[in-house]
Formats: C-alpha cells, sequence, structure tokens
C-alpha cells in the first residue's frame, strides 16, 4: 500500500501511452481541466468568447501560458477575437477524454452529500451522480434528489451494475479509508476525498483530496506575495 494523494502536480513530459496516443503531462492536465472549468462556466453565462487574458485572471496562469498550453493541440483562437467557449469546452474534452458520459457514487447523505448530489458541479463536466450510499440506518431508504439512499453493503453489486468510475466521499475522517478500501476492492480507480484522512490506497488508483482549507491557503499565498 502507498500514498497516492493526488496534490499540485510536478511538471513531466509529454509521453505515449501503449495505444500510440499522446498521454499528457499532471501539469498540463491540471491546467487544462482548470481553463475547462472556468469554460463551463462562461459558457453557462452566455459568453461566447473568451480571450486567454480572461482565462488567466480566473485561473491565475500567466496567459502565454494558456496559449502555449492550446497551441499544442491546434489553432483554436484568433488573434484580436479570442477562443470560442463552445468549440474550446469541447475540444478540452477531447483532449482530456472526458466528452462521453461517466457515472458516480457519492458516499454519505448528509449535509455535505446532499448539497453535492443537488449541484451542478459534476454534471457540467460530463459525471453523474447514479447511487448514493450511507451506513445511517436512520438516512437508508430516504431520498436524495432523484436517488434513495443505500446502504454500503450494496456497493459491490451496485459498482458493477451502474459501471461507476468515481467514488466520492463525503463522510467523516474514521470512515474514509474503510470506504476507500471497499472501493478498491470493487475495481474502482478513482477516488475523490472530502474528508481530511490520508488514505492509503495501491499505485493504480488515483485519489484527489479537496480541502477548502488548502484552497484557502493557495488563495492566501497569492494574496501575500
Amino acid at each position: 500500500m502507498s500514498f497516492n494523494e493526488l496534490t499540485q502536480p510536478a511538471e513531466a513530459p509529454v509521453y505515449r501511452d501503449a495505444i500510440g496516443a499522446e498521454r499528457l503531462s499532471l501539469g498540463v492536465a491540471a491546467r487544462l481541466s482548470r481553463y475547462l472549468q472556468v469554460l463551463t462556466q462562461a459558457k453557462k453565462m452566455g459568453k461566447e468568447t473568451i480571450s486567454s487574458q480572461e482565462l488567466s485572471d480566473y485561473t491565475h496562469v500567466n496567459s502565454t501560458q494558456i496559449r502555449r498550453d492550446l497551441s499544442g493541440f491546434g489553432k483554436f483562437g484568433k488573434r484580436g477575437v479570442g477562443y470560442n467557449v463552445d468549440s474550446l469546452v469541447s475540444q478540452i474534452r477531447k483532449i482530456l477524454r472526458t466528452a462521453g458520459q461517466h457515472n458516480i457514487a457519492l458516499f454519505g447523505a448528509g449535509h455535505l452529500g446532499k448539497a453535492i448530489a443537488s449541484s451542478d458541479i459534476f454534471a457540467d463536466h460530463g459525471f453523474r451522480v447514479v447511487a448514493i450510499f450511507d451506513n445511517d440506518s436512520k438516512k437508508v431508504g430516504t431520498q436524495v434528489g432523484a436517488h434513495e439512499v443505500r446502504h454500503v453493503t450494496e456497493l459491490n453489486s451496485v459498482v458493477e451494475d451502474e459501471d461507476i468510475v468515481v467514488g466520492v466521499l463525503a463522510v467523516p475522517n474514521q470512515a474514509a479509508q474503510p470506504l476507500a478500501d471497499d472501493l478498491v476492492d470493487a475495481g474502482v480507480k478513482i477516488i475523490f476525498n472530502y474528508s481530511e484522512s490520508l488514505l492509503q490506497v495501491p499505485p493504480e488508483v488515483t485519489v484527489h483530496t479537496s480541502s477548502p482549507a488548502v484552497d484557502l491557503l493557495y488563495a492566501l499565498y497569492f494574496y501575500l506575495t
């Protein structure tokens, strides 16, 4: 077992995978994901075009770096006009291989779990919550959005039936590692962790821990410098 927490990724060269397609460095993939987040919101707000400087303002990535990242995959923008938001969203999704629909299992039907289930944050990027789990008998069987809360003992069958690719943990710290172990055993390769627990998983499983405190520290650093 090894720690596999995905934090600020270091830049690495682009290389080709087993089927010959180029695989992005972690740094490029992280920046493209940030661009996509901004572009998706801009699209919802009705913006048709966006400049590299606007992307820079929202992502805190240098505009020159943004142009360099995007030019590596084709000619997307026009000088003096900017990037077409709709087109760039589609292109980045293809580059990140997230153009399809991906199913999520959410663990935790408390306040945070309910907020996640009712938010468009995942749906905007092609991720669909298809099952919600809890181990609290008072919550099992209740309705959260369009879903009836299931008991965690149903995990294995649901992962297989619903083709779950991501497990989202919105649970107390002490519950996170046992659930991560269950997800690994069920074959899930991506875990999104909202707890503060440092999860131990095999190297082939990716864990991303989302912490508001870390995000605030990151923002504070830029404010102070």
